[in-house]
């Protein structure tokens, strides 16, 4: 129905702020700026949420939520707190060993070793090495290796592939999704909320005391904050880097444009859920810091972080193509 007098609605109708008038219950819902029909459904987490009489109406299952690493040094806390550090040391990510009372009562811990991959101090995760138990699980260079520390118990984890990823499933609500290279996303289960810490924050829903230190601090350094997890104490603390791309200037336009296919078309449909300036700055700044080999990859890795990101909101974005990093049959089977 048309819009009449003087756009006034009939009764019992309303303005669909396209000229026309409809009833109420036919209005849409608002998510990210985006308009959704009555009946449509999205994805929020890891919940299902439908438009219904102009309202979101959601399940309400628990959400593992995500800590991820990846390229030189890019982090991303289970609360969503995104931060940079470039260490050359092994740091500890998650563990549930926090505070004086969890000095003996935890049951987890995951490691990463850093090691440089560029000329201007930037560094990649070489290793991930996960405690649980009386086991330890190394995953190095492509592959995963398994120690048993003392005889006796049942492996608290199972090994698969998933396309690219080495997925280890543990049974104590932890997840690791590993690229075999520089890129591994940490799920973990909401009965850990406020019982973690370590680089991927605390885990309690706030990401503004993410940065808290080994002795229980909250600080505003990142610095202070991330060389407070390095596990050995000999190690060297570590200091603000150049910026790649200002020491490796011929590399910048190039980079500039690899990266560009992030907030390209290509992603449009993530770009509302997702913000993409943070992760093409981080694809720039990797692409200008790989100058040792491996360039491709960098660029590769940070693409298909934010790839993975819209993935995790049921976003499947086909951005590799021949040309564009890609991947051969062979490398699934």
């Amino acid at each position: 129905t048309q819009c009449v007098s003087g756009c006034v609605c009939p009764h019992n109708q309303v303005l669909d702020g396209k000229g026309g008038c409809i009833a109420p219950e036919h209005c849409p819902c608002v998510h990210n700026g985006n308009f959704y029909s009555p009946g449509e459904s999205i994805r929020v987490g890891c919940n299902n949420c439908t438009c219904r009489n102009r309202k979101w109406h959601c399940s309400e299952e628990p959400c593992l939520e995500t800590c991820s690493v990846y390229g030189d040094g890019h982090y991303t806390t289970f609360d969503g707190k995104r931060f940079d550090f470039e260490g050359d040391c092994e740091y500890v990510l998650v563990q549930n060993y926090c505070g004086q009372q969890g000095i003996n009562q935890g049951t987890f811990r995951v490691i990463t070793e850093n090691i440089p991959c560029g000329t201007t101090g930037t560094t990649c995760s070489k290793s991930i090495k996960v405690f649980l138990e009386n086991y330890e699980l190394v995953l190095n260079d492509g592959h995963s290796d398994v120690i048993q520390r003392t005889p006796g118990g049942e492996m608290p984890f199972q090994i698969r592939s998933m396309g690219i990823y080495l997925v280890v499933d543990t049974t104590v609500g932890l997840i690791l999704m590993w690229d075999r290279k520089t890129s591994i996303f940490i799920k973990l289960s909401p009965s850990y909320q406020g019982h973690v810490c370590g680089l991927c924050g605390n885990y309690d829903g706030n990401g503004n005391n993410d940065f808290t230190t080994r002795s229980q601090s909250v600080v505003g350094s990142v610095l202070e904050f991330a060389n407070s997890w390095k596990v050995s104490s000999s190690c060297p603390n570590a200091n603000h880097t150049k910026d790649p791309c200002t020491a490796n200037p011929y590399r910048k336009a190039w980079a500039q444009k690899q990266c560009s296919i992030i907030t390209s078309e290509v992603f449009a449909k993530c770009h509302s859920q997702v913000e993409p300036n943070e992760y093409y700055q981080a694809c720039v700044d990797d692409a200008c810091a790989c100058d040792t080999g491996g360039d491709c990859e960098c660029f590769c890795t940070a693409v298909a972080a934010y790839a993975q990101v819209c993935n995790e909101l049921d976003i499947c974005i086909s951005w590799r193509t021949p040309s564009i990093c890609p991947l051969f049959c062979d490398y699934y089977n």
